[in-house]
């Protein structure tokens, strides 16, 4: 059965066919060599697959779509069994969430007063910007979940998770508005290519 497979020979019954000179055991190989196992392969961008001599739109659709299925099923595990008071649940929901977008994107874990993840939504699009960040929009979704406490979250695809002193402003507008309606704001959370970086832990907050 599948379960009996190598991380390869699965990766190449998706792949079915190699290349001239490259069997389709060798190049699924090499896809887990180049991005770092399953587990890398799980966090890569679509930009990153393009890159992969071989790998023509179909055969790069067939693997994003096998990635989503995987990410998504792993997500809502991680939202059913976790509660999130650990920081390090969080990132690792959130990296599953964003660390494979390949565009810039304004995020936010609405929790119940346990910290049980009611919804995880992404609110805006784009260059993380005071304009582009609508304090009211966000109070409204809490108030419509009935939410207790917040994750803010934005991804950093072309580069390091380092915080910026408009990202710093921006969440300390952003925790003063939902302050007003007592919801509080447990983290911050930055997921770049190479790690994440939490407000909470850096005591940003």
């Amino acid at each position: 059965g599948a379960g009996a497979l190598a991380d390869a020979e699965l990766l190449a019954l998706i792949l079915r066919t190699g290349l001239a000179g490259q069997g389709v055991l060798q190049l699924a190989q090499s896809l887990l060599d180049r991005f770092g196992g399953l587990s890398g392969l799980l966090h890569a961008q679509a930009d990153g697959l393009k890159t992969v001599k071989g790998l023509g739109p179909a055969k790069r659709a067939e693997i994003a779509a096998v990635l989503e299925i995987a990410r998504r099923v792993l997500a809502q595990q991680l939202a059913e069994r976790q509660s999130f008071e650990q920081p390090q649940a969080v990132k690792d929901y959130l990296c599953l969430q964003l660390a494979a977008l390949d565009h810039e994107v304004f995020a936010a874990m609405f929790l119940d007063a346990r910290q049980q993840l009611l919804r995880f939504e992404v609110l805006f699009r784009g260059t993380l910007t005071h304009t582009a960040v609508h304090p009211r929009e966000l109070v409204k979704r809490a108030l419509a979940l009935n939410a207790g406490a917040v994750v803010l979250a934005h991804n950093h695809p072309s580069g390091a998770a380092e915080p910026s002193r408009a990202d710093e402003l921006i969440t300390q507008a952003l925790r003063q508005a939902l302050q007003l309606v007592d919801v509080k704001v447990i983290d911050h959370v930055i997921v770049g290519r190479a790690g994440t970086v939490s407000f909470a832990e850096r005591g940003l907050l």
